[in-house]
């Protein structure tokens, strides 16, 4: 009985540290990506050089492109992220790749034209050597009315 009791006490005290890990990480992986929507909104190419992977990709509402378009993209202000109002976060982490879905009414400046859109954004992460690399950021415009104050829907 007594071995039992510590097998026991032994398989709840892994599951607790696996459930606060993976806490740990679902919440690294979204301060990542609010880390993102800044470094998007101050134009920071560098840092964002950084973060994302090699082969990532992009998908928004005018096409989809790598890299090196996308840090183009904002370093020249074609697309100012300007500001990201997230209403709801989910995070699913599958080995080392970790999926984050975002609602968020998006602030942009777009050829020079503000504009506000809702969007439902994913965003795939790569875990390699330890860090994680973004993969994938895709933008899909959402059916509801864009809840943030002052907008202007196009």
């Amino acid at each position: 009985m007594k071995a039992l009791t510590i097998a026991l006490f032994l398989v709840i005290m892994s599951a607790q540290s696996t459930v606060a890990q993976q806490a740990a990480a679902d919440q690294e992986i979204i301060e990542l990506s609010k880390e993102k929507w800044q470094w998007m909104a101050d134009k920071n190419v560098e840092v964002l050089d950084s973060l994302l992977h090699e082969k990532s990709v992009f998908v928004h509402m005018g096409g989809s492109w790598g890299k090196q378009r996308e840090l183009d993209v904002i370093k020249s202000g074609g697309i100012w992220y300007k500001k990201a109002e997230v209403y709801s976060v989910t995070v699913n982490i599958i080995g080392n790749t970790a999926i984050l879905l975002n609602d968020i009414d998006l602030e942009a400046v777009v050829g020079g034209n503000t504009v506000t859109n809702p969007f439902m954004v994913t965003e795939v992460y790569i875990k390699e050597d330890g860090e994680w690399k973004m993969g994938s950021l895709t933008f899909s415009r959402l059916l509801r009315p864009v809840k943030m104050n002052g907008d202007n829907n196009p």
